[in-house]
């Protein structure tokens, strides 16, 4: 696998699903891994019993208090990946059918608190390392022929807005930036019809964030590291 040297990685939002499988994968891979959950018992406290190398830290990524608090607590690490993988996809299909609190959520969680994170804690990553988030090709302006999940795309285009946004900011970093666009999943969150199992979905995705590391500048790309349309 390309990039698999052994490394640490800090990982945000993985007690269950993909988060979990992610955490799981690095470990195997003999990473040391530190992540994140919002309660005391999840499956993650599970998976930590048989793996030292897995440490855990309580964070509600929608809390910038707990965020930077954690930054605090994390201050004298350095990691060669950070990846954000919490968001929320519960919402109804049109934007007329959304509350406004429901599309605040959404967007409070899938676009500022990913980058309330990147900002935090994006210096602590090595100069050779990757910087990622848990996209959607539901983000992609380009691709959306159809329409549906509207507020859902619309929380996922501004995160990728913000994370170009981040990039500018930083055009002389050397560090990569990733907007990871994992396909639709069967998970907790993509529901029991999607076409993809964990399982075959966790090897590639993996393979597309090691791939990045070296490798400066901002990249949206899916599964097969293919790049997706903005």
């Amino acid at each position: 696998m390309a990039g698999a040297t052994r490394g640490s990685i800090l990982l945000i939002g993985a007690s269950r699903g993909l988060g979990l499988a992610l955490a799981e994968a690095f470990l195997g891979l003999g990473w040391s891994v530190v992540a994140t959950v919002r309660s005391s018992a999840t499956p993650l406290h599970a998976l930590a019993a048989d793996h030292p190398a897995l440490e855990i830290e309580a964070l509600d990524i929608a809390d910038g208090a707990q965020v930077r608090a954690l930054s605090d607590r994390l201050s004298d690490r350095r990691f060669d990946c950070l990846f954000v993988n919490a968001g929320v996809a519960d919402a109804p299909d049109s934007i007329a059918a959304t509350s406004l609190d429901d599309f605040t959520r959404l967007m409070a969680i899938n676009a500022w608190a990913p980058l309330q994170v990147v900002e935090a804690l994006g210096g602590q990553v090595a100069e050779d390392g990757v910087i990622g988030v848990m996209s959607s090709g539901q983000g992609s302006l380009a691709s959306n022929k159809g329409g549906g999940l509207d507020a859902y795309r619309a929380s996922k285009a501004a995160l990728n807005m913000l994370m170009r946004s981040y990039a500018a900011r930083h055009a002389d970093d050397p560090r990569a930036l990733l907007l990871l666009a994992p396909g639709w999943i069967k998970t907790d969150l993509g529901g029991p019809d999607a076409p993809y199992t964990i399982e075959d979905s966790i090897p590639k995705l993996v393979e597309v964030i090691l791939g990045q590391r070296g490798r400066p500048g901002l990249r949206y790309l899916d599964r097969e590291g293919q790049p997706v349309p903005w």
